[in-house]
């Protein structure tokens, strides 16, 4: 080896060495689907496109609308995944009608519910017009956004949820304008006020009725479905739909069958007897007369959250092209069997278009670091005598003796606990007492990583070690299905991701509800009670990404603490790998909150001021002083709801 090798060789082992286990450790790999990698920096990309040279680096847009006065919490969108994930639905389907050669098209609809907001509603049906892609709505405020939208001539819109007349009258006048709006049955009452508002109108109204299957989901709402739905016809009930329009000489106005299991469904099995019974009802209808154009399966298209691929709440064990093989050829052997005409494939599936197109970036604001690392014990001779033991179980600690360990420091942490609510053990003691035990704890772990295995009894050790990471965020209002129903996010730094994290932490969020914490993680084969993390700088950003966020969470989120909307930014990549801001969107000052709840600027800076005059009055107090405090006021009212740290 040449002198020049050699030192090259020696130079390069003072350099520490890149951790190279990221994808594997947060799992990538396994949920990203192609949009998600790590850069050889160790910064989380996203391929808007799933091209490998077409990459946003989610650290520099945190830093370049940093820069422009835009701080975290940070929603950042991604249109071309966006783009991307309504291709893929419409190829699936598109492939599968051609492989089984369906004598039939496919017309899905984007359900507005999974998220309102313009950009995302406007990005999805301006890539599906080319597909006939078009909106569902279910509410007089979603039909307006529906009909107010350019669709394509050949893409639909469908009515679910309950129906005023106000709400029927609307989509008549989308009719008129030239859409092809489908009032859907959920329940049989709604028959007369349809016809009745189409007699008044002139117009001949297009109906669907959705049908209560025996079959039912599986995973969370799974309750969905079966007979005891919310929504739906039973037999009977279609039937009688059935004989009043026949009666009426409108059935051809019955155009659509409609069926819904639940969201997020996990078990391709379920979707399967779910499309089996509806071919069976369609075919039995149609050959009794009734030429339904339509069949919708509804939504339930799920998204593998965690990436197991399993029928776990948080997974699916089926992929987009499965779901839409499986849907054509069912049906088109029904409708073979049955001797009837194959109907146009409808779907209403939302949760899978828009859930990869957003991550919401935010930041550590401070860590509860349990385990006192940074004090060292003293003993001065002074102290209890639990606390001596304690300190001697400490220092005896070995791979061999863990377990023992263990048991005398759990005694002796409740013999200190009790001795302390009798009076006999000093506020100092009790402090080195707690600093003992945690340190004997942590000593315990890691010599247990020297196991071939951990005794079942420290399984929840790791958990229990767990710093508290404060983020700054509320998890009600960005991610409220944490909370409510227990979703998994994939969760990870945003960088430093080619430094091992050596700390194991839970998140807690801004708010003062003991709720607003996460203290479950994805695993390829279990649920994590920690989350690796690096040890947090004070004086250095550390910023943390929950993924795949695009799906509810905008939609759902509340005002707890009246933490508003997080700032949005819009990126793009174009074909060269350059990064480009396509849009920023702010996010709710403390006015705008404010007058959600009925408080408006003006009242509030004249009960300020009411109460300035009465200090000036008194003279307890400067005009000059009041003038600033005012100024404050105001400036807070415009400011962002999150903190500035």
């Amino acid at each position: 080896m040449s002198k020049q090798h050699k030192k090259s060789a020696k130079a390069s082992k003072r350099l520490p060495e890149k951790y190279a286990g990221a994808e594997e450790l947060y799992g990538i790999e396994n949920w990203g689907k192609g949009y998600f990698s790590i850069s050889d920096e160790g910064t989380l990309l996203v391929h808007p496109t799933r091209e490998a040279h077409r990459a946003i680096e989610l650290k520099a847009v945190v830093d370049d609308v940093a820069q422009r006065g835009i701080g975290t919490p940070l929603v950042i969108r991604f249109p071309q995944i966006l783009h991307s994930s309504v291709r893929e639905l419409n190829e699936a389907f598109i492939k599968a009608i051609k492989e089984f050669e369906y004598d039939g098209a496919y017309r899905g609809v984007f359900p507005i519910k999974v998220n309102q907001k313009k950009v995302v509603v406007k990005e999805v049906y301006e890539t599906g017009r080319r597909y006939g892609y078009g909106l569902e709505a279910g509410s007089k405020p979603e039909l307006i956004a529906a009909l107010s939208s350019e669709l394509g001539p050949d893409c639909l819109v469908t009515v679910n949820g309950y129906k005023d007349e106000a709400l029927i009258r609307l989509a008549f006048n989308g009719m008129r304008m030239g859409k092809r709006v489908i009032l859907i049955l959920e329940k049989i009452s709604e028959l007369e006020r349809i016809l009745d508002v189409a007699k008044k109108k002139g117009v001949k109204p297009l109906i669907g009725t959705r049908c209560k299957l025996y079959a039912r989901g599986s995973g969370k709402w799974a309750k969905s479905g079966g007979e005891a739905a919310k929504f739906g016809l039973t037999t009977t009930e279609i039937l009688e739909t059935v004989e009043i329009l026949r009666s009426r000489k409108m059935l051809d106005s019955l155009v659509m069958l409609h069926f819904h299991i639940g969201s997020q469904i996990t078990d391709i099995r379920k979707i399967k007897d779910a499309i089996k019974e509806a071919g069976r009802v369609y075919a039995k209808l149609y050959r009794s007369g009734v030429e339904i154009q339509y069949l919708n399966l509804g939504g339930g298209l799920g998204v593998d959250y965690d990436g197991s691929k399993t029928a776990f709440d948080s997974s699916m064990n089926y992929t987009v092209q499965e779901y839409a093989n499986d849907v054509v050829y069912n049906i088109k052997t029904i409708c073979e069997e049955e001797e009837v005409q194959v109907p146009t494939l409808v779907t209403e599936s939302g949760r899978a278009v828009t859930a990869f197109h957003s991550v919401l970036v935010t930041n550590v604001v401070d860590v509860a670091d349990r385990l006192e690392q940074d004090k060292t014990v003293h003993l001065s001779g002074d102290e209890n005598t639990v606390v001596r033991e304690l300190y001697d179980v400490f220092k005896g600690i070995t791979a061999k003796n863990v377990r023992e360990s263990y048991h005398d420091a759990l005694q002796y942490k409740e013999e200190l606990f009790t001795l302390f609510n009798l009076g006999y053990v000093s506020l100092e003691d009790r402090s080195t007492g707690e600093i003992l035990f945690w340190n004997i704890c942590d000593r315990i772990r890691r010599h247990l990583k020297s196991l071939k295995e951990v005794p079942e009894e420290f399984e929840d050790l790791e958990a229990m070690l767990s710093d508290k990471y404060v983020l700054n965020f509320s998890v009600f209002q960005s991610i409220p299905d944490s909370w409510a129903i227990d979703q998994l996010f994939p969760t990870l730094p945003i960088h430093r991701l080619r430094e091992q994290p050596r700390e194991f932490g839970t998140l807690a969020d801004i708010t003062c509800d003991s709720d607003g914490k996460i203290e479950k993680f994805i695993d390829l084969r279990d649920i994590k009670e920690w989350l690796p993390l690096h040890n947090f700088k004070r004086n250095q950003p550390y910023y943390l990404a929950f993924c795949l966020v695009g799906a509810y969470q905008d939609v759902l989120g509340d005002l707890h603490n009246l933490f508003g909307e997080a700032n949005e930014v819009l990126a793009v990549v174009d074909e060269n790998g350059r990064t480009r801001i396509q849009d920023i969107l702010p996010g709710e000052t403390c006015e705008r909150v404010l007058t959600y709840m009925n408080y408006e600027k003006s009242e509030i800076m004249e009960g300020v001021w009411r109460q300035l005059r009465k200090n000036l009055e008194k003279d307890t107090m400067k005009d000059a002083e009041a003038k600033a405090i005012a100024k404050d006021f105001e400036v807070l009212l415009a400011h962002y709801t999150y903190l500035d740290v």
